[in-house]
């Protein structure tokens, strides 16, 4: 049986059962300030995987970094198999601005594989894929929703490859999307280096929404059991209806106005249900929106003032004929606060 080993980033050993916290160089302010990317490795007693966990990779989505935080001070990872390579903010610079981008203006997760001698984008994606990517085996990428939107809790992902979707299956988000690689995505780079990579969609920018949370927390445990990283749960397994959407589409609202939405993140919908209504400020006009096909809201604009084409609702479809049955008040259901094996709440 092979032996664990030590783990290496940025000329940094990481000893086997030990932890540390890495400081990327990135790179520095016009202030000489250096901007470094923040990266905790823990690596186990016994080999295994080696899963990275990031978020913040658009500098606004900062549910992720809460859902790294409370990963890393679960007791159970001191039984961990393998390398667990957690990165909760990459985007340093958005982040610090509550932005999106990079000061360059550029999304980092179309920028991949990157370049040394690019942008100042591409150079972090270029650091980003040779000091993380390259050394893992697995990947799960956080996000939320953007600014005045709200994503359910959903994982989206290239189902055709089969270990991709067992643990897409095994993360237990509410609705599975199967979503095409995009260019210069991290999908799309992992997946040419066989890596398999999921992604989270949790909540709203710049917000924390303690549901999305909790779900990508639980999520993340569940791929690591699934994964052999950590021990099974003592808890009596809790198997949550998953389902998988084929095709989404965003409704754009049709004129610009004040809009009342009237249909809320998890309804199920049927076709020609309306969702909302768009008025003038003097309620002279009505334009009413609704929904093209049956479907459910995975996605939700949360600012009532929009301008022509901008999107509104994002409507998820079942093309196999399966339809959720009744209201998936995902946000508003009561959850159970789940422990890990040593009884730690999720929450803390």
């Amino acid at each position: 049986m092979a032996e664990a080993a030590a783990f290496h980033i940025a000329g940094v050993e990481i000893p086997v059962g030990e932890r540390r916290t890495v400081d990327l160089s990135v790179t520095r302010l016009y202030t000489h300030s250096a901007i470094t990317m923040p990266v905790h490795v823990i690596n186990g007693l016994h080999p295994g995987p080696r899963l990275f966990v990031t978020a913040a990779m658009h500098g606004d989505e900062i549910n992720g970094v809460e859902i790294i935080r409370r990963l890393i001070r679960l007791p159970l990872l001191k039984k961990l198999s393998g390398t667990l390579i957690t990165v909760p903010v990459v985007n340093v610079h958005g982040f610090i601005h509550l932005s999106r981008y990079l000061p360059d203006r550029r999304d980092l997760n179309r920028t991949f594989p990157g370049s040394r001698e690019g942008s100042l984008t591409a150079r972090l994606a270029h650091l980003f894929v040779n000091e993380i990517v390259d050394k893992s085996t697995h990947g799960i990428d956080l996000h939320t929703g953007a600014l005045h939107r709200s994503n359910l809790p959903q994982i989206r992902a290239r189902f055709d490859d089969s270990e991709t979707l067992r643990l897409a299956t095994a993360f237990g988000a509410p609705i599975l999307v199967n979503a095409d690689v995009r260019e210069g995505s991290l999908r799309e780079i992992a997946a040419a280096q066989g890596i398999p990579v999921l992604i989270y969609e949790g909540g709203e920018a710049l917000r924390f929404d303690e549901h999305s949370i909790r779900v990508g927390l639980r999520g993340i445990l569940a791929v690591m059991r699934g994964l052999d990283m950590i021990p099974p749960s003592k808890r009596k397994p809790n198997s949550p209806e998953v389902l998988v959407a084929r095709s989404t589409t965003w409704i754009r609202a049709p004129n610009s106005g004040i809009l009342r939405a009237i249909q809320a993140l998890g309804r199920r919908v049927k076709a020609g249900e309306i969702l909302g209504t768009i008025s003038d400020p003097f309620g002279e006009t009505d334009v009413v929106v609704t929904a093209p096909s049956d479907g459910m809201i995975i996605g939700r604009l949360n600012l009532p003032l929009v301008n022509e084409g901008d999107a509104l609702f994002n409507i998820a479809r079942f093309e196999d004929g399966r339809k959720p049955e009744g209201e998936r008040e995902f946000h508003n259901e009561s959850q159970e606060i789940e422990s890990d094996v040593t009884g730690e709440s999720l929450l803390t």
